[in-house]
């Protein structure tokens, strides 16, 4: 139970630094999204979690939803 907490704050981490990354980024949506997609990947790899490739896009695109919802 104890690692199921620290994947959870681990995943938290990194949606919040997506999120700060899309909000600060003064490139195109579609050029950042794969920036982020391919850091979240890395990061999932670093860690041994494994994520499908559609799991880790449905991922971004919900950051990026969140992120326009704070706007």
């Amino acid at each position: 139970m104890k690692g199921l907490g620290y994947v959870g704050a681990i995943l938290g981490g990194a949606i919040a630094g997506a999120v700060v990354g899309i909000l600060v980024a003064p490139e195109k949506g579609k050029d950042t999204r794969v920036k982020i997609t391919d850091a979240v990947e890395d990061f999932l790899k670093k860690h041994n979690i494994k994520l499908s490739r559609k799991e880790v896009v449905d991922l971004v695109d919900d950051i990026q939803d969140a992120a326009a919802e704070e706007e």
